[in-house]
């Protein structure tokens, strides 16, 4: 520990110049032994020199500034003692927390106000333990534990952050973090809690933290800690654009961060030093005079010469003080010497204040302690002989700390901080952003429109195919490629939507993305999501609730289903007798039996029945005899035109016959329309093929194995279902041997086709609609299982994502999307070829075609054929007949009977006299 050097001692000479006689003021201000010491003593021996030159102020400050270093606190107490012995107004500093105490005690026993400048959560307890007669001594301009802690909630809070990791140094960080905790919901993801310990163990804890899969991070530790942090962070892959830092310590935006070259991460941070306000840089255009010595050389004084070029040999070689590297301790200490001399001048103003030698021994307080404690409380407003530099010092609350001040919230950008907002004490519970909404929209545009987008993908028809080489040029980057995903990408990166440029890798795996909950690890797409190396998956990726919890999905692109793919039953050629196939061939018996045997009671009934013998001469009214026209030829004719609902002209007449006939009646309206029904069905059921038509008839029967593609987000509804039809599919399906699960859909199709109807394939509904355009063997069975969607992942907090799915929406609404999905699965690559047979298949509804009927014509043919044969028998018969009874060869009478036959327009036949007079006699 040492007293500053010469430097203010100079000051001291410059005030003699003047001749003016001032009241000496005491003061004392210990500053840490680091790095800052030189940048800290310029901006007291700057604002020392501008009170002692202030006409209005009738003091000359005398400061006494020690070097003071951590585990000195012994020797920085005594030092303090014997610096009482002269009469001290007040005490500044120290900036040790350590040292702080002992300082912090001894200038409460003897009423010395004291000026903190850090973050000292030890101060409210202190305070709150001290005898309530004892005057409030302690004011620290620095935020207090509470605002400072609201400040940081509100700005986690707006940034929607729900959960994150604290990174800290030491256990003091989670009372910085107290509000920030204490908005957590018990439904909220649970905050993480990283201790770094030793800088040598950073790297152990990051790589924690990255496995945890964490994306925001509170960073609270020194300032000289931050870049070693965050360079560790980055060769942990931690620092892309999908991760966001809150950086807790005020002094961040003093760090140089070209260092880190190429940050992509959102890092904000909070300070309380504006760089650009022009009384901060005007303060700082006089430190750096003051450190060259500028001003003191116009002075025309021979003590002054001779102590500057005593000192000058000694003097080091300082680089300019920036606004923007102006720690937080050095503006606050800045603000509370101006604060102090201010407050003092007014009160010895009023009381002529005397400052007495005290010792650390005696009980003897000072005599303006109280009174300086009572005017700076209770007065607000303070007016400050010179702007303070931290914004209006207005009031402080009975603990000590400042109340009324403001943070300003910045962002980096290009290495560069920028102020995006205002935080105000006044109002803890809102920010006041200086950047909009639209203008972040519009800033995310611009950086879009310069990004190439990773795309990783696998093959699979048709989101993604393999174009051949040409003879001796093989293709190159995106034009190795062709189908739905990269038109789906080409469109969203046109000029008129995210004007960005994008490449295609495949997934080396070739998997969707599945979790192992043994090694617990992802794998394909969203394996390359989760580690960065891509930015975007497109295939036909199934959004699922395991994946969702690893990765973001933008809007589905395309909305589907679970269903089940199926071969079309193969239709054999129709029999034949196609018409006899509604009714069996024993009913077919039954029938024939049936008719003849009614045939058969209708002879008899009749015979037996008095009404059906008839007059055969109606003229006479008394024949001699009757005769009955029901022959059995006759009952044969009368139940075939029943049956076939044409009536006869023979008409029963008697009760007994009549019933007969009924019954018969009865019996042939219900089969036949028990037949004309049954072939409606059958003819139906012929086309419609397929023997199982839902989810139900798959799990119901054993006969047709059914599977999906293994690992998949197929799979996954089966395993994780409640449903109990499809855990019993599911079951059957892990049972199964030999297995029914298929690495891919194209495999599950090639054994769907090969199986012939042994197989069924689940698999989305929109694949099972691109196969089936182009193999008219497939059929979709029965509905829907589920609803799902298609969607773009991307890694969580992806900046990108609400643009794509603006341009999503736009392409939805255009009819893009649809046109999208006809062209791929109904124009290429040989799509659309089944909408004919389809249309020709709904077309067969209402149409048979003339194998379905072809029997019937061969039942007429034959029964034609027979009616000629029969015709021909009885012709040659009857010409026999003729040759008997004409006396005549067989040969004439067929000649005869032939001419006459051919004769279309004979209309009568001349019968033989004899045969006549013999018929009638």
């Amino acid at each position: 520990m040492r007293k500053i050097p010469p430097v203010c001692l100079v000051l001291f000479f410059l005030t003699l110049v003047g001749g003016i006689k001032k009241k000496t003021i005491n003061i004392g201000i210990f500053l840490n032994d680091d790095d800052h010491y030189e940048t800290s003593t310029i901006a007291l021996t700057s604002v020392v020199r501008r009170i002692n030159l202030y006409t209005k102020v009738e003091y000359l400050l005398r400061p006494h500034i020690f070097r003071t270093q951590k585990h000195e606190i012994w020797k920085t107490g005594q030092t303090a003692c014997n610096l009482l012995r002269k009469g001290v107004a007040a005490i500044f500093g120290p900036e040790h927390p350590e040292i702080n105490s002992m300082i912090q005690s001894i200038s409460t026993n003897l009423e010395i106000p004291q000026f903190q400048t850090f973050w000292n959560p030890l101060q409210a307890p202190f305070v709150t333990n001290q005898q309530p007669e004892k005057p409030l001594q302690i004011f620290n301009l620095h935020p207090s534990p509470w605002s400072l802690s609201k400040a940081l909630a509100t700005l986690i809070r707006e940034n929607d952050w729900k959960s994150y990791a604290i990174l800290y140094e030491s256990d003091e960080a989670l009372l910085r973090l107290e509000q920030p905790l204490n908005q957590l919901h018990p439904n909220d993801p649970a905050v993480a809690f990283k201790a770094l310990g030793s800088p040598e163990n950073y790297r152990v804890v990051l790589k924690e933290v990255k496995n945890s899969g964490v994306l925001h991070f509170v960073l609270d530790c020194e300032v000289e800690r931050i870049m070693d942090v965050l360079k560790i962070a980055k060769e942990q892959n931690l620092m892309t654009e999908f991760h966001s830092y809150i950086l807790t310590n005020l002094d961040a935006h003093t760090l140089d961060w070209s260092e880190l070259k190429n940050i992509r991460s959102n890092i904000t941070a909070l300070r309380m030093i504006d760089p650009a306000d022009p009384h901060v840089k005007n303060a700082a255009l006089i430190w750096n005079q003051n450190m060259k010595y500028d001003i003191l050389d116009t002075v025309k004084n021979a003590a002054i010469q001779k102590e500057l070029n005593r000192t000058r040999p000694k003097r080091r070689t300082y680089n300019d003080i920036l606004p923007s590297k102006l720690l937080t301790k050095t503006i606050l200490l800045y603000d509370a010497l101006n604060l102090f001399i201010s407050i003092f001048s007014e009160l010895d103003s009023k009381l002529n204040v005397t400052l007495r030698p005290l010792s650390c021994e005696s009980n003897l307080t000072s005599e303006h302690g109280r009174l300086f404690s009572d005017l700076l409380i209770l007065k607000r407003n303070h007016h400050l002989l010179l702007q303070p530099l931290t914004g209006p010092i207005t009031r402080f609350d009975t603990i000590g700390y400042r109340r009324a001040y403001r943070l300003q919230i910045v962002e980096l950008e290009e290495a560069k901080f920028r102020v995006t907002g205002t935080w105000d004490s006044s109002a803890p519970d809102k920010l006041n952003l200086t950047l909009t909404q639209e203008e972040r929209v519009t800033e995310l545009k611009k950086k879009i429109q310069k990004r190439n987008f990773r795309v990783v993908s696998r093959l699979g028809d048709p989101y993604l195919m393999r174009l051949p080489d040409p003879p001796g040029k093989p293709l190159l980057g995106n034009d190795r490629f062709e189908g739905y995903a990269v038109d789906l990408v080409s469109e969203i990166c046109k000029p008129q939507h995210l004007n960005c440029s994008y490449t295609f890798e495949l997934v080396p795996d070739g998997m969707y993305g599945n979790f192992d909950p043994v090694t617990k690890k992802w794998n394909g797409i969203i394996k390359e999501l989760l580690e960065y190396r891509a930015d975007l998956g497109i295939c036909d990726l199934t959004i699922t609730y395991e994946r969702r919890k690893a990765v973001d999905f933008t809007n589905p692109f395309m909305y589907l289903g679970i269903s089940i793919l199926f071969s079309k039953a193969v239709k054999a050629p129709p029999d034949l007798l196609t018409f006899s196939h509604p009714l069996s061939f024993e009913v077919w018996i039954y029938i024939a039996t049936s008719y003849l045997i009614v045939s058969l009671i209708m002879f008899i009934v009749a015979r037996l029945n008095p009404n059906d013998w008839e007059n055969p001469h109606p003229c006479n009214p008394y024949p001699s005899e009757r005769e009955n026209i029901w022959t059995f030829r006759n009952c044969c004719w009368l139940t075939m035109g029943s049956f076939m609902t044409q009536g006869c002209d023979l008409l029963p007449k008697g009760i007994s016959t009549r019933l007969v006939v009924a019954m018969w009646w009865f019996f042939a309206l219900i089969m036949t329309a028990c037949y004309t029904a049954n072939m409606t069905a059958f003819l139906t059921s012929s086309r419609m093929g397929s023997t199982i038509e839902s989810a139900e008839d798959l799990a119901a029967q054993t006969k047709i194995k059914y599977g999906c593609v293994d690992g998949g987000a197929t799979s996954s509804f089966f395993k994780d279902t409640n449903f109990s039809t499809y855990h019993r599919m599911w079951v059957q399906m892990e049972s199964a041997d030999p297995s029914v699960f298929e690495k891919s859909n194209k495999d599950g199709v090639k054994r769907v086709v090969s199986s012939k109807r042994k197989y069924a394939f689940v698999m989305e509904s929109s694949n099972i609609e691109y196969e089936m355009e182009r193999n008219c063997d497939l059929v979709q069975v029965g509905n829907l299982l589920d609803s799902k969607g298609y969607g773009i992942a991307v890694p969580f907090n992806a900046p990108y994502r609400k643009a794509i799915n603006e341009v999503l929406l736009k392409m939805q609404e255009m009819g893009l999307l649809q046109t999208l999905k006809d062209r791929w699965w109904k124009e290429k690559h040989g799509g659309g070829k089944c909408t004919k047979d389809k249309q020709s298949d709904d077309a067969a509804a209402t149409e048979m075609g003339f194998d379905n009927v072809g029997g019937v014509f061969v039942v007429l043919a034959i029964g034609v054929v027979f009616s000629l044969m029969m015709a021909v028998c009885e012709f040659l018969w009857n010409v026999r007949k003729v040759a008997v009874r004409q006396k005549i060869t067989p040969k004439a009478a067929l000649i005869q009977e032939l001419k006459f036959a051919v004769n279309i327009w004979a209309r009568q036949k001349t019968v033989n006299a004899a045969i006549s007079m013999e018929k009638f006699d």
